[in-house]
């Protein structure tokens, strides 16, 4: 924390982030590098639970994990005051309502082809004619809707409906994270991945933009998180373990993560 920052204590940071009895906190399952539901028992698991399941120890309050199935009903849902806390990608249309943290993870943004396509690097596919599916209002959705200039997006509410739709619609491709495609071409004989990415995406711990004091909590829990090795051990005990977890180095000149 700079000499510019509030000083806060975690009273008031409870009042503030916690309004209710519990800490609401909104868990993307339309990433599932960052959460996923094991298929038995139904709970939720990944490295977004250990972070908040860590944040309300540290708070001391109690936690209610809320399942979304795609980042942009998670957006959507901050309308309606139905989450304190969420996990969601960096991203300027977003951070107009939201205060980031710091990034704790990046991931790729890339595409799922088939293999007789003739795509073999990302910047190839902005191309008249070239119909690209996508989950409405992921991180990578609302950078293509800024970037592609020739290219035509296909919208499905999760990033799952976008493979499938690529699939039963024969488009040339769906955008998506790394690897949720590349396990769905692993699964699907013909169809392979791009080795390159056309972005990096950025995720990070969210708050309402209004709590100013929460937001600056939030942004030393994972300081902390990423130097005392949580954020790793959350990775690798779900499995994800080619995820790139943010070297601090990296972003020590980041206050808030809204400036990206």
């Amino acid at each position: 924390m700079d000499r510019f920052s509030p000083v806060i204590t975690l009273d008031a940071v409870r009042r503030e982030l916690v309004p209710a009895a519990e800490l609401r906190v909104a868990i993307n399952l339309g990433n599932p590098v960052l959460a996923q539901r094991d298929e038995a028992s139904g709970a939720l698991t990944g490295v977004s639970v250990v972070l908040a399941n860590a944040l309300a120890e540290a708070l001391g309050v109690s936690v209610r994990l809320i399942p979304y199935e795609a980042a942009g009903k998670v957006f959507a849902a901050l309308e309606d005051g139905a989450w304190d806390l969420a996990f969601l990608a960096i991203e300027p249309v977003r951070a107009q309502k939201i205060a980031f943290s710091i990034p704790y993870v990046s991931i790729d943004g890339t595409y799922l082809v088939r293999d007789d396509s003739p795509f073999q690097q990302a910047r190839e596919l902005d191309a008249p004619g070239c119909r690209i599916a996508v989950g409405q209002g992921a991180a990578y959705d609302l950078f293509l809707s800024r970037t592609l200039h020739h290219a035509e997006l296909h919208r499905l509410p999760t990033s799952a409906g976008a493979m499938d739709a690529f699939i039963e619609f024969g488009l040339e491709a769906a955008a998506g994270v790394r690897q949720p495609l590349e396990r769905f071409a692993a699964s699907n004989p013909g169809l392979r991945v791009l080795k390159d990415n056309f972005t990096e995406i950025h995720q990070a711990m969210a708050v309402p933009r209004a709590r100013v004091l929460a937001a600056t909590y939030v942004q030393q829990f994972i300081r902390r998180a990423l130097q005392e090795g949580l954020v790793t051990r959350g990775l690798v005990d779900s499995g994800q373990l080619d995820a790139r977890v943010t070297a601090l180095a990296s972003v020590k000149d980041i206050e808030t993560g809204d400036r990206h």
